[in-house]
């Protein structure tokens, strides 16, 4: 697209949290929104994640999140034009320890008072919705039907066509160099290109958050780590509808549609890896996980493995809103949750940025709680 070098809005990051963003922007009125990606659109993060989405948290703030995308996913495709890949086979919940099915149930409480309908279920019930599972030791399930998930490319990529439509700048293989402040705001933003002049600029760097926020000055204390993902080849589909979750367990695997069987889990070590590189140990791990939760798996062919980078923070909750550095906003620190989340914090930032007020409170999602001590620690995570 032709070069700009003056936005009202500068968006860094064409995952879906970006184009997210900039098409709520453009919808909510905003004219002149430019999205900067230093390589192509869902290149990072969003094409390399695991595509889950759910409403099953432990957390307050995240149910909310959570259910809010959901409403949003289920007429996505409709509001931008293009399939988006989604499927609701929901989430169900394998708990393996009795103080684990204890927390399951009491953030199944919690998820009931904000009307998302989660039932614990039988292991016969289990068995039915997940026909491949082998679940002996577990103690207790949790399912919440309309959890599923949707394609992270689909999605992003009929994100940045609407935004297209409603007049949103796209350059790609653009990197972000420095972001000038003046005073106490943002003037504009440096990149491998020429120069921005603009007086806002959101965040949605995700592994590399951290390092766009310094470069505007402000401090935050995300982290990024590898996460691996193996995926096999097509087979009967019916051995694994649901997306399959353990926290003690430490997986989720799911089927896609089309037969082959996705899964991964939290590393050992939490390695920091911008290479995105694979590693023997989990493939060898990851598989004997498979053929342990799901029998039928076993004699299947891992056909690719892959890596991506979580944006961590100490709550793992993300950081949503405007800094102390005025027109700098964040989106960031999702913990493996953008994909899910992007729907609604998209909304939210435009929000923000049109209104001042958001319609979900996200005040105690400031990037301030951290020194402040006011964590949100969030249970529900692999």
């Amino acid at each position: 697209m032709e070069w700009k070098d003056t936005a009202e809005v500068v968006v860094v990051g064409g995952g879906v949290q970006g184009m997210s963003v900039a098409y709520n922007l453009a919808k909510f009125g905003v004219k002149d929104v430019v999205v900067l990606e230093k390589g192509s659109i869902c290149s990072g993060s969003t094409g390399r994640c695991g595509a889950g989405i759910r409403a099953q948290w432990g957390t307050e703030m995240n149910c909310r999140l959570g259910l809010a995308s959901l409403n949003l996913f289920e007429q996505l495709e409709e509001e931008l034009g293009m399939d988006v890949g989604l499927n609701q086979c929901g989430y169900l919940m394998v708990a393996y320890k009795e103080s684990e099915f204890e927390t399951l149930k009491k953030s199944m409480a919690l998820q009931n008072s904000l009307g998302i309908k989660t039932r614990v279920v039988s292991r016969e019930e289990a068995l039915e919705i997940c026909p491949g599972l082998s679940a002996d030791d577990a103690v207790g399930f949790t399912f919440h039907e309309r959890d599923g998930h949707a394609d992270p490319f689909l999605t992003t990529f009929a994100y940045q066509e609407a935004a297209k439509r409603l007049g949103v700048t796209v350059h790609k293989f653009t990197e972000v160099t420095g972001i000038r402040v003046q005073g106490d705001r943002i003037a504009g933003v440096e990149t491998s290109k020429g120069f921005i002049s603009t007086r806002a600029v959101v965040n949605c760097a995700g592994p590399y958050a951290q390092f766009i926020a310094a470069m505007a000055g402000v401090k935050i204390p995300n982290y990024s780590e590898r996460h691996e993902i193996i995926i096999t080849e097509p087979v009967e589909f019916g051995v694994c509808p649901p997306m399959l979750m353990s926290f003690s367990g430490n997986y989720y695997i799911q089927q896609r549609p089309h037969g082959s069987i996705i899964g991964g889990c939290s590393p050992e070590g939490h390695p920091e890896d911008f290479e995105n590189r694979g590693t023997a140990d989990f493939l060898e791990h990851m598989s004997r996980t498979f053929v342990k939760v799901l029998p039928r798996t076993k004699g299947i062919r891992v056909v690719r493995q892959w890596s991506g980078m979580y944006n961590m923070t100490p709550d793992k909750q993300p950081e949503l809103g405007e800094t102390d550095v005025k027109g700098f906003y964040l989106s960031t620190g999702y913990s493996g949750h953008g994909f899910m989340f992007a729907p609604i914090s998209g909304q939210l930032i435009a929000e923000i940025y049109t209104k001042g007020t958001t319609s979900i409170d996200i005040s105690m999602l400031h990037y301030k709680r951290f020194e402040r001590g006011e964590l949100i620690l969030e249970p529900a995570v692999v």
